[in-house]
Formats: structure tokens, C-alpha cells, sequence
């Protein structure tokens, strides 16, 4: 197993449906599962990438977008080194919802955390939030903006490894301390947070959303 001296704690945030397991799995797996059931609570996967030319593993927290689990996601943001705030291009509603996550991420991470805001669903018809407003809005807030398609891969993994360059940059400078980090999971481990009615259903995939 590749020896990584830095664990970089990630969260993905954003409202339901918008394909945030998703990007996640497209990331660490290479994968898109069409019918998956929503996250109910949390999914957690790690990846060992290379940034700069020095290893580093990416603990992922995937949370749920249900208003009823929003106490639950808050917990997870403690820690967090990179926040991926997650929309659907094709639903305006979930675009209008990002302000209350992106408070939430401001309100509960570092103030040097790297926060990415991804229009997802890129590779659908029937736009309805275009790439210069998801832009206007990035660059008012002093966001990183990028545009994906997980189910076709378009970006994916370029969201994740910019995500993460940014923050071993802000690292470097000092800006931003990772050690508390629980650097202990398996690469390979992933775990679930989720209702018995359907865990036996996961055990074979990965979830969606």
C-alpha cells in the first residue's frame, strides 16, 4: 500500500437527487450506477491520489440532501479541508438552495477551507441555470466553480484533484491544518450511514445521489 503522509477530508454537500454519491463513485470507482436509491445519512469512500508528486489520501464524506437529515450533515462538515457544493443545471431549485449550504460550509469549516461550487448533470437536456449565472455566482462568494457530468465522467476527476491541489497548496502555506484528520481508514473501506431496508441492496454497488 502506497505510504501517504497527508489525509485530505473532503464533504459533499448540496440537495437531493443532484448526483452527489454519484460523483463521489465516479471519482474513487470509475462508476455510474442509474438507479440507486438516495443517500439516507452519510456514505464514506477514500481515494490515494498523487498531488504536487507527493501521495495523499481523500476521505470522502457524502451526505444527504433531505432536509430532515441536515443536522446529521452539519456534524460531518467539522475537519473538512475541501466542501464540494453540488447543484443539478437542469433543476433551478437546487441552485436556489446552495446559499443555505454554502452558509452552512462557511459557518462550520476553516475559514481557509477550499470551497468548490459543481453544477452537475451537465450531459442532460433542458438547462435551466446557465454556466455564467452558476459563475456570477461562484465569483461573489469567492468560490471555485466547475461544471460536471458523472454520469459520463466529463470532469469528475478534475474537480476532485483541483479540490485537492488547492488545498495542499493552502497546506503548504500554512493556511490550512489537515493533521486532525482521521488518517486511520482503509483506502478501500467505505461505510454507510443508511435505513436496514435497503442496506442489503447496496452491499453489490455503490449509491447514487
Amino acid at each position: 500500500m502506497t505510504n501517504t503522509s497527508q489525509t485530505f477530508k473532503f464533504i459533499i454537500v448540496g440537495s437531493m437527487g443532484t448526483g452527489k454519491t454519484s460523483l463521489m463513485t465516479r471519482f474513487t470507482e470509475n462508476d455510474f450506477y442509474p438507479e440507486i436509491p438516495h443517500t439516507m445519512g452519510v456514505e464514506f469512500a477514500t481515494k490515494i491520489v498523487t498531488v504536487m508528486k507527493e501521495p495523499v489520501k481523500i476521505q470522502i464524506w457524502d451526505t444527504a440532501g433531505q432536509e430532515r437529515f441536515r443536522a446529521v450533515t452539519r456534524s460531518y462538515f467539522r475537519g473538512s479541508a475541501g466542501v464540494l457544493l453540488v447543484f443539478d443545471v437542469t433543476r433551478r431549485s437546487t441552485f436556489n438552495q446552495i446559499s443555505g449550504w454554502l452558509n452552512d460550509a462557511k459557518t462550520l469549516t476553516n475559514p481557509n477551507s477550499v470551497i468548490f461550487l459543481v453544477g452537475n448533470k451537465i450531459d442532460l437536456e433542458d438547462r435551466q441555470v446557465s454556466r455564467e449565472e452558476a459563475e456570477n455566482f461562484a465569483l461573489e462568494n469567492e468560490l471555485q466553480y466547475m461544471e460536471t457530468s458523472a454520469k459520463t465522467g466529463n470532469n469528475v476527476e478534475e474537480t476532485f484533484m483541483e479540490t485537492a491541489r488547492v488545498v495542499y497548496e493552502r497546506v503548504k502555506q500554512g493556511k490550512l491544518d489537515v493533521t486532525a484528520t482521521n488518517a486511520r481508514t482503509k483506502t478501500s473501506e467505505k461505510i454507510s450511514v443508511k435505513p436496514d431496508s435497503y442496506v442489503q441492496m447496496q452491499k453489490k454497488k455503490t449509491g447514487c445521489c
